[in-house]
């Protein structure tokens, strides 16, 4: 199978280091985690990441991936609206319509940020995904409903990371594994109420810049959706909420 490793930029991140290759056929990183290993093969970052922050070489079998590419991907699994417009995402959604993998493996992607101390793997910055953006009232269900299109796509999701997640994913180890069969069963009217929701509400930007019209849509809506959302997935995953 295809198991892709999608590494963030947590403090955490850094032990993916000592992880043996082997387990992956894949590795895709995420803006500033580049420098977690260099045997990466995809770099996903998004147009205000600094020049100087990307890598001076490019190995063969490593590519750059902007928003020329992650754009059309997640707009083909509903856009940035519904899926949530933080770089996780964005780069699950790239790598779920770019390999078409049979399992993503998160690792330094938890979404949790501490009050003191490094809050990435090279020391401080700012919490992305916890801006009050119209996209992301909740993360919880933002994953969830990744969870969704993954397994609909024969891709299972797990989070390598042993810390508190914002993401309701099963937890995994590096090795390779398989979910158990009960983590694969989904509410299939949950799923079909969400996604008829979302075409009845038509919040899509085939730009990817939804901020720009980020007026025009609904927070009550938004917050429905992320209810049907997390319906849809194992209540054992989402059982802490």
């Amino acid at each position: 199978m295809t198991r892709v490793l999608l590494i963030g930029s947590a403090p955490n991140s850094i032990i993916a280091r000592q992880w043996d290759r082997k387990n992956f056929d894949k590795i895709s990183a995420i803006n500033n985690a580049w420098q977690v290993r260099d045997d990466w093969n995809d770099l996903i970052y998004p147009h205000d990441l600094l020049p100087e922050r990307l890598p001076k070489k490019i190995k063969k079998g490593q590519q750059l991936i902007d928003e020329e590419q992650f754009v059309p991907a997640q707009n083909k699994y509903g856009g940035f609206i519904y899926a949530g417009g933080t770089m996780a995402f964005t780069a699950a959604y790239w790598i779920l319509h770019y390999y078409k993998p049979k399992q993503i493996a998160f690792m330094g992607c938890d979404m949790v940020y501490p009050k003191s101390g490094p809050t990435h793997f090279y020391g401080s910055g700012d919490p992305d995904p916890l801006r009050d953006d119209i996209s992301l009232t909740s993360l919880e269900a933002c994953a969830a409903r990744f969870y969704v299109y993954a397994l609909q796509q024969g891709c299972e999701t797990v989070n390598l990371s042993n810390l508190s997640s914002r993401l309701i994913f099963p937890r995994g180890n590096e090795t390779r594994s398989r979910l158990p069969s009960e983590l694969l069963i989904l509410n299939v009217k949950a799923i079909e109420a969400a996604l008829k929701l979302e075409t009845e509400l038509g919040y899509f930007v085939l730009s990817g810049r939804y901020w720009k019209v980020s007026n025009l849509i609904e927070r009550k809506q938004m917050q429905k959706l992320d209810e049907l959302w997390i319906s849809a997935v194992p209540k054992v995953l989402t059982k802490h909420l």
